[in-house]
C-alpha cells in the first residue's frame, strides 16, 4: 500500500488518535494509504516501532450511554519509522513520493518554535519547523504538489504558528520568493483542535494483556472512547473520516470549538477539583460518584457554563459527554495533578465564564464563584503547587488583596469581593 501520510512524532497520542483514524479509514474501504513516521528528536521510539513491524495494539476504554465499552484494535497502518538523525537521506527521499499528501505532527507544545540558528544543510535541522522547511523545499524542487498539514500540537493557532516559522526559515535560508509563493499557494496549513485522553502504555496491565495476546507488545496504547478532531479547512473528499463514522469536524473556524472545550471540559475540571479535594476526595472518578460534588458539577456545566456559550443542543451534548468522560472507570485522574498551577488555569478556563455570565444575565454565577472561594482556600493549604511568588502571596493575603491582583486575573474583580468573602 502506498505511503500517503507523513507523521512527525511516534508517541502514544498520535498512535491512539491519528493512526487509529487512518487505520479505520483503510478498514472501511474509503481510503487507501499508509503512514510513515518521522522521529522528531534525537532520542525516540522509531527503532522500537520498526522492531515490531510498526504494529501495536490499541485499547479504547470508557463509558458510552452509561455502559462500559472496551474496543481493541490491532493497528497496522504504519509502514515504517525513520530516524532523520541516523538516515537523513531516507527522510528527504520522501519528498519525491508523489503519493504523499498529508503531514501530521505532535511534537509537544514546545515543538513548534523558531530557533533561527539552523542551516539548510544540517542533517537534520534541530527544530521541527526547520526540519519541515528542509523537506518542503525539497518537495518544491521536485515540482510535485504540496500538502495538507494537520499539526496536533496543543497550542492556539497551531498551523498558523507553524506556517509563520517555516516562512521565517525560508527568509533565513534565502530560499526565494518563488518557494514562499509555492508554500502559501500549494500547501494548506490547517489549524486543528484535538480532544482525546490517551493514557498510553498500561504498565500495570501490560503483562496480562501480552499473555492474552500470546506475544509481547512493547507499544500497547490505551485511550478513552471519546474523540473529537476539529480541522480548519475542507478536505473531506480526500480524507473522508466522517464516512467511516468518526467525529471529525471540518470547519472555517476552530475558535468556537476551542472555546467550548476550554469552558466546559477544562473549566469543569478546574471549577470542581479544588473544592472536591477540600471536601475529602482524591480522584475525578470519585467526584462523579459523590452526589454532592456531581450535582455541583452538573449545575456549573448546564446552568452556568453552557448558557454563556449559547445553550445549543450541541453544547449540552458536549457537556453530557464530559460527564461520561470524567466518570470513566478506566482512568484514575488525581485531583492534585489537575490542581497544578490553578491560578493561571482559573484565569483562562473559568473566569471568562463568570464575567460573561454577569454581562449576559446581570448576576454572577454562584457555583463558579464558589469555585474561586475554593481556590483561595486551597492555596492556604500545603497542597497547592504553583510559582513561588503566587504560593507565598496566596497563603497569607486577604480575599480582597487576592481579588485585586489584576496581574493574576487579567480583569478587575473588585465587584466580586463581597460575594467571594461570603462564600469562603
Amino acid at each position: 500500500m502506498k505511503e500517503t501520510v507523513m507523521q512527525f512524532g511516534e508517541g502514544g497520542f498520535l498512535r491512539g488518535f491519528v493512526d487509529y483514524f487512518f487505520k479505520k479509514l483503510n478498514d472501511a474501504g474509503v481510503y487507501e494509504g499508509k503512514v510513515v513516521v518521522i522521529q522528531p528528536i534525537d532520542k525516540g521510539m522509531v527503532n522500537m516501532l520498526n522492531d515490531q513491524n510498526c504494529e501495536y495494539n490499541l485499547y479504547l476504554r470508557g463509558l458510552q450511554n452509561g455502559k462500559e465499552v472496551i474496543e481493541h484494535t490491532h493497528v497496522d497502518v504504519i509502514s515504517r519509522g525513520i530516524n532523520p538523525y541516523e538516515d537523513f537521506d531516507a527522510y528527504m527521499a520522501l519528498a519525491e513520493n508523489p503519493d504523499l499528501r498529508v503531514i501530521v505532527s505532535n511534537t509537544t507544545e514546545a515543538g513548534i518554535e523558531y530557533l533561527g540558528t539552523e542551516k539548510l544543510d544540517d542533517k537534520p535541522a534541530k527544530s521541527y519547523p526547520a526540519k519541515l522547511t528542509q523537506f518542503l523545499y525539497k518537495r518544491f524542487q521536485t515540482g510535485l504538489k504540496g500538502f495538507i498539514l494537520l499539526p496536533c500540537e496543543l497550542i492556539d493557532h497551531n498551523a498558523d504558528t507553524l506556517k509563520e516559522c517555516v516562512l521565517k526559515y525560508a527568509d533565513l535560508w534565502e530560499l526565494g520568493d518563488e518557494f514562499k509563493n509555492w508554500l502559501l499557494s500549494e500547501n494548506d496549513f490547517c489549524n486543528t483542535l484535538v480532544d482525546r485522553i490517551v493514557t498510553g502504555y498500561p504498565r500495570t496491565e501490560a503483562a496480562d494483556i501480552c499473555k492474552e495476546l500470546g506475544y509481547t507488545d512493547n507499544l500497547i496504547d490505551t485511550a478513552e472512547i471519546f474523540h473529537l478532531w476539529v480541522i480548519q479547512g475542507h478536505h473531506e473528499d480526500e480524507l473522508p473520516f466522517n464516512k467511516a463514522g468518526y467525529n471529525i469536524v471540518w470547519t472555517d473556524d476552530v475558535a468556537p470549538y476551542k472555546k467550548r472545550k476550554v469552558r466546559i471540559l477544562n473549566g469543569g475540571h478546574t471549577s470542581m477539583v479544588l473544592g472536591a479535594y477540600l471536601y475529602g476526595l482524591e480522584t475525578v472518578g470519585e467526584c462523579l460518584k459523590d452526589e454532592t460534588v456531581s450535582n455541583y458539577l452538573k449545575h456549573c456545566i448546564f446552568e452556568e457554563i453552557v448558557p454563556t456559550l449559547g445553550n445549543t443542543q450541541t453544547d449540552i451534548d458536549f457537556g453530557k459527554a464530559v460527564l461520561e468522560r470524567f466518570a470513566n472507570p478506566f482512568i484514575r485522574h488525581m485531583l492534585l495533578s489537575i490542581a497544578l498551577n490553578s491560578v493561571s488555569k482559573f484565569q483562562v478556563r473559568v473566569l471568562p465564564t463568570i464575567l460573561e455570565h454577569k454581562e449576559k444575565f446581570g448576576k454572577y454565577p454562584e457555583g463558579l464563584v464558589m469555585s474561586m472561594a475554593a481556590l483561595i482556600a486551597f492555596y492556604r493549604t500545603d497542597k497547592a503547587n504553583d510559582g513561588a511568588e503566587i504560593m507565598e502571596f496566596m497563603k497569607t493575603a486577604s480575599v480582597e488583596d487576592i481579588m485585586k491582583r489584576e496581574d493574576y486575573w487579567h480583569a478587575d474583580l473588585t465587584e466580586m469581593i463581597p460575594m467571594v468573602q461570603l462564600t469562603i
